[in-house]
């Protein structure tokens, strides 16, 4: 019973979580979005680790997926916007309970490697010192839930989350499945 109890508490945090990076009306557009100051600091993930990239290796590159070409980390996991995010505002919108869901993508270079990604790659940084990955200023996200290289379950959630395009486009259609 305490087991069940304790998984049954799990999925509401999950839950809580969510909605608190979900959007509403006036979300659909980076440029319209309001900027947001930075709140408290990351609780720990279960998504992808902001690990090293092995020297020489493209920190980001594209890859094939359901919703087309789109852009991943080394690892091949997909990276996301956030349609609240401001482009080149120097800030990310996702904070406090919504970078447990929607942790940022890290790096640890100034002048990250990019392979087959035609925007302009830079970063950002962190209320915690670290740097973040921007694509065409606009800051980048991992999703907890992708748990493998290909994994796009991210993809229109909340209808303010989406796929990264090569070029720095926002990926709004699907061309196939999750």
């Amino acid at each position: 019973m305490k087991k069940q109890l304790g998984i049954s508490l799990s999925v509401v945090a999950l839950a809580a979580v969510l909605a608190g990076c979900g959007g509403g009306a006036g979300t659909s557009s980076p440029t319209t979005a309001e900027g947001s100051t930075a709140a408290s600091a990351p609780a720990e993930s279960s998504a992808p680790a902001s690990s090293p990239v092995p020297a020489g290796a493209a920190e980001l590159k594209t890859a094939s997926s359901g919703a087309g070409q789109i852009v991943v980390d080394a690892k091949g996991m997909s990276v996301y916007f956030f349609t609240k995010d401001v482009k080149d505002s120097g800030t990310s919108a996702c904070t406090g309970s919504c970078i447990v869901a929607w942790p940022p993508v890290l790096t640890d270079s100034a002048s990250p490697a990019v392979e087959g990604v035609t925007a302009t790659v830079g970063t950002i940084p962190t209320p915690e010192g670290k740097k973040q990955l921007t694509v065409n200023g606009l800051p980048v996200y991992y999703y907890a839930k992708d748990k493998s290289a290909g994994d796009i379950t991210g993809q229109g959630v909340g209808n303010v989350w989406y796929l990264v395009g090569p070029a720095g486009d926002m990926v709004k259609a699907m061309t196939g499945g999750y």
